[in-house]
């Protein structure tokens, strides 16, 4: 943990937004998102940034392993997980808002080619850079109110691809001096700011924004169920638009992956 992670700037940036955080960062831990959970389990709602250096059981979207670093020095991945109650109108749409926020703080000019894959996943010329998972827990067994658990892993520094569905991207590619924790300085606020926006307004500020960086929009798609159509870009409440032979069809991001099969048309 020798490298800076500026919590002290970070947790003035935030608390006039969350007062009360706290910003703990830790050497090694099984998954920030794990122990958020447990905590709300225990009752612990407070907001908190938690990063780890390291994470030895990581998790992504339908239980799938997030493989962070593994050596000693500079960690190649940004691991980390924000939890804060919320209580939106609508939860659908938040891994897309969530999305856009941090592409648009990698990449704010779409210089680097930045893009989004529906449903939670950052992608750089067809390779993963980064991955979104979102969780929550009840405050109470008959409120609205949940705990709210964004779990977000960034490709720092170069990775080998051995083991991932799809090969990597990293930041350095482009940043070649970028650190973890300047990655997480530059995201953070904004990320905060764009989820406290999602539980005013819902996914509807966020639709143009995640349509310009949609990756699968206007690209043939193979759905996990077999299913095969033309994406059509996401609807107002973050539906996937999938024309099949059976019409438009609304893909939740509960129900299925997807995966491109060709480039767009």
């Amino acid at each position: 943990m020798a490298a800076p992670w500026f919590e002290d700037e970070i947790t003035q940036g935030l608390q006039p937004m969350l007062p009360g955080l706290r910003v703990e960062v830790v050497a090694e831990i099984d998954s920030t998102n794990s122990e958020l959970m447990r905590r709300a389990r225990d009752g612990r709602n407070a907001p908190v940034l938690l990063v780890a250096v390291r994470q030895t059981a990581g998790r992504g979207r339908m239980g799938r392993p997030w493989q962070s670093a593994q050596d000693a020095g500079e960690p190649p991945s940004l691991t980390f997980s924000l939890g804060l109650p919320l209580a939106p109108r609508d939860w659908s749409g938040l891994s897309l808002a969530v999305g856009a926020s941090v592409a648009e703080s990698l990449d704010p000019t779409q210089a680097a080619g930045v893009k989004l894959k529906w449903p939670n996943d950052v992608w750089k010329e067809e390779r993963k850079l980064a991955g979104i998972l979102i969780e929550t827990a009840l405050l109470q067994p008959d409120a609205s109110d949940r705990y709210l658990v964004i779990g977000i892993g960034i490709n720092v520094g170069p990775r080998e691809a051995v083991g991932l569905n799809t090969p990597p991207a990293w930041l350095k590619e482009w940043r070649p001096d970028i650190t973890p924790g300047e990655v997480l300085r530059e995201i953070v606020v904004p990320l905060v700011r764009d989820v406290l926006l999602f539980n005013d307004r819902g996914f509807v500020p966020f639709a143009a924004r995640f349509a310009e960086r949609d990756v699968l929009r206007g690209r043939d798609v193979r759905l996990s169920d077999g299913t095969e159509g033309h994406c059509e870009g996401v609807g107002w409440g973050g539906e996937l638009l999938v024309r099949t032979a059976a019409g438009v069809q609304l893909i939740s991001s509960a129900e299925v992956s997807v995966r491109p099969q060709s480039g767009p048309r």
